[in-house]
């Protein structure tokens, strides 16, 4: 899973901005799936007392959505959080969490936005461009844009769009009946349709789609079960912590 690197990472905020306009510039909001077997999913936790970054990935096939592979993968964060721009912060410990899989994804799903982002390069987007694998942006709460409430229904399958300045940017997509619907939209090499169709595709019955609940559980969980292998990476060449806060966050890791 290992690509050319796209850009460096720690940045100014002004050149991390400028990169996102440059970037968003790339973006392909058209279908570019072949046969869809294995889709990812992708969810992140931030460590703030030990400056870690910790990117949970699990692949499931599709559409059984069964698990295959689940990787974690931690690192220092590189840079501080400034408002816009998560994807700088986030993005490079899931890169390394993507380079763990023996399989490739045909499809990744994102808990964040795709292009429903202010520059309209959300961490979705940004990993759509990096790993140049379609992706999607699942989000729980809203970014930015408008959509009109009264014409969502509450029944699962409803959906209505997500405009800013009058531009389609996602869809806001009821997943479960009479739960918070979920804010969708597309990240690169997918159109919306489809990605709105793939979310709904792999409902559980909950109002996360399974491979980004999946994700999130991964992400969060301090035990591993017996049945399901996951290869857990802690990687410090980013940056030199000193040995004794290395001792600590490695002594910690499964307990945040």
């Amino acid at each position: 899973m290992a690509r050319t690197p796209l850009h460096e990472w720690n940045l100014k905020t002004e050149a991390a901005i400028a990169l996102q306009h440059e970037l968003a510039q790339h973006i392909v909001l058209e279908d570019h799936l072949g046969e869809v077997r294995f889709i990812a999913g992708v969810d992140m936790a931030i460590n703030e007392e030990h400056n870690a970054a910790r990117a949970a990935v699990v692949l499931m096939s599709f559409p059984e959505l069964e698990i295959v592979e689940r990787h974690v993968y931690e690192e220092p964060i590189r840079m501080p959080y400034v408002p816009g721009l998560l994807s700088f912060r986030e993005a490079p410990s899931v890169i390394g969490a993507f380079e763990q899989l023996r399989q490739k994804p045909d499809l990744i799903m994102v808990d964040g936005q795709g292009i429903a982002h202010p520059r309209r390069l959300g961490i979705g987007a940004h990993l759509g461009l990096w790993l140049e694998i379609p992706t999607i942006g699942c989000a729980k709460s809203l970014l930015t844009g408008k959509y009109d409430k009264e014409k969502l229904g509450e029944e699962a399958g409803s959906w209505v769009p997500l405009i800013s300045r009058k531009e389609t940017i996602g869809a806001v997509v009821r997943t479960r009946t009479r739960v918070n619907p979920m804010f969708i939209s597309p990240g690169h090499l997918i159109s919306l349709e489809t990605s709105i169709r793939y979310v709904l595709a792999c409902g559980k019955g909950y109002r996360l789609p399974e491979p980004t609940r999946q994700a999130d559980k991964l992400s969060k969980d301090n035990t591993t079960p017996d049945n399901t292998d996951v290869n857990f990476t802690i990687n410090y060449s980013s940056s030199q912590p000193d040995t004794k806060n290395m001792n600590v966050q490695v002594n910690q890791f499964k307990l945040w």
